[in-house]
């Protein structure tokens, strides 16, 4: 059978349930193939795609090595659990690979399907190591505001939008959420200009009154993204990250990095762990390490924590395709070719290089705030007012990410009054330039009001 684009999109809104999507609306853009930075759809139109697909198309579209050592793999050995004593050989290489990468001492490798699964077990296997030791008391998770963990019932919780949470009451009990690093708005913070120090001096003050409210002996972790992605690429003070991990090792806390984006080169290291220079317990990652090929998570374990977690019975949690085999091949291919292709420089230089060409067509517009990025990870802010920093209003029936999609193809993302851009590591100069150039043909034609007018 033999669909047109009409029928394919007929037939999606019957069935399809999109995420974050209403039955009333009509548009689909059903992609049919990609090569490198580039997509194509039913009808024909070519879309180049800045968001990285979710933020983790590192090595491009249409990579057929990749789909290659998926075959092979297949026919070799297509799945068998990893449950009690069984393994496999790609998981094993796989779990070697990353502890070889990954910050001392996390020399152990939890594997899941994807970052929502692994948000999901790093919380359990905190409260789960406290538990193990004696201190059953330690139940508590602290969070952020504008944080993104996931769509579980843990990791769900922990996630700082009021939004996630609505009509899916109760939430997991037992977390709190503290104020995000986001020094471009300031009124978070007493509504002073603060240097980033003193921005940071708030939120650890903060993070010491919270942890005496709620008791140190109740508390099992802190989960936090090093840089907080859907929030709006919201990239903290350079001694954030380790003044929060003195505080919590003085309280015997551990730190969860939620890297389900940052990791495998996106900010131009293999984990941005490694970026801000500070070694959590646990590191939740996804996305990357197969650049979304096939679907594979993996948590990255300390040492401590996994000695804990493999007494007696082990640690009693698992999922169906833990250390797929698959999957895990693809895995290894992928980081391969980030290697090979030195694509952790890239990240970075082609990073800056995007960056300038942000600030260069755009840092002039009255309606941009601020454009603030980490090698591949990038947001321009959108205000109102730049005096005030007031965001700017937002018609859901014309957001400037839809028509700069609709209007020259390229795919940015909405996110907190931001456009967030985190292409494929591989994007070329002239790429970059283009993808500049489409934001700015629609953001010099909006209005303070948030109106864009016609071409």
């Amino acid at each position: 059978m033999t669909l047109d684009a009409a029928d394919l999109t007929r037939l999606d809104r019957a069935h399809i349930i999109h995420p974050y999507l209403p039955g009333s609306a009509t548009e689909r853009v059903v992609m049919t193939s990609g090569s490198g930075c580039r997509l194509t759809d039913t009808e024909g139109r070519g879309y180049l795609d800045a968001t990285g697909g979710l933020w983790l198309a590192q090595i491009g579209h249409g990579r057929t090595e990749l789909a290659d050592v998926a075959h092979e793999q297949m026919k070799k050995l297509e799945y068998f659990t990893s449950f009690w004593e069984f393994s496999n050989e790609r998981a094993i290489e796989l779990a070697a690979r990353l502890a070889s990468l990954a910050p001392d001492p996390l020399n152990h490798v939890y594997f899941t399907s994807g970052g929502s699964e692994g948000n999901e077990a790093a919380i359990k296997m905190a409260r789960y190591y406290h538990h193990r030791r004696g201190e059953s008391s330690r139940t508590w998770i602290l969070a952020r505001s504008k944080a993104y963990h996931g769509i579980g019932y843990g990791g769900g919780s922990a996630t700082g939008f009021p939004l996630y949470h609505e009509g899916f009451a109760p939430m997991m009990p037992h977390v709190s959420h503290l104020t995000p690093p986001w020094p471009y708005r300031r009124e978070l913070y007493g509504d002073q200009p603060l240097t980033p120090e003193q921005v940071t001096d708030f939120l650890i003050r903060e993070l010491e009154e919270r942890i005496e409210e709620i008791g140190p002996h109740n508390i099992a972790a802190m989960i936090g993204e090093p840089i907080m992605g859907v929030g709006g690429m919201l990239v903290p003070p350079a001694d954030y990250w380790p003044r929060v991990r003195e505080v919590l090792d003085r309280h015997g806390i551990l730190l969860i990095f939620d890297e389900v984006v940052t990791a495998y080169g996106r900010v131009g290291k293999w984990f941005a762990a490694q970026y801000f220079g500070v070694t959590p317990d646990i590191i939740v990652t996804a996305k990357g390490i197969t650049s979304g090929y096939v679907p594979l998570g993996a948590l990255l374990v300390g040492d401590h924590v996994a000695e804990v977690m493999l007494r007696d019975h082990g640690f009693p949690m698992g999922y169906t395709y833990n250390g797929h085999p698959v999957a895990t091949a693809v895995a290894t291919s992928n980081l391969d070719i980030i290697e090979k292709e030195g694509l952790l420089a890239r990240a970075t230089s082609i990073g800056s290089f995007l960056h300038a060409e942000l600030q260069a067509q755009l840092g002039e517009l009255p309606i941009v705030g601020e454009i603030r990025s980490v090698g591949m990870m990038l947001a321009v802010e959108l205000v109102a007012d730049r005096a005030t920093r007031a965001p700017l209003p937002l018609n859901p029936d014309r957001m400037p990410h839809d028509v700069i999609r609709r209007e020259t193809g390229v795919i940015v993302r909405d996110s907190a009054h931001s456009l967030v851009l985190s292409p494929p590591l591989i994007m070329t100069e002239a790429e970059a330039k283009e993808a500049a150039s489409a934001l700015r043909g629609v953001l010099e034609r909006t209005e303070p009001t948030g109106e864009i007018r016609a071409a």
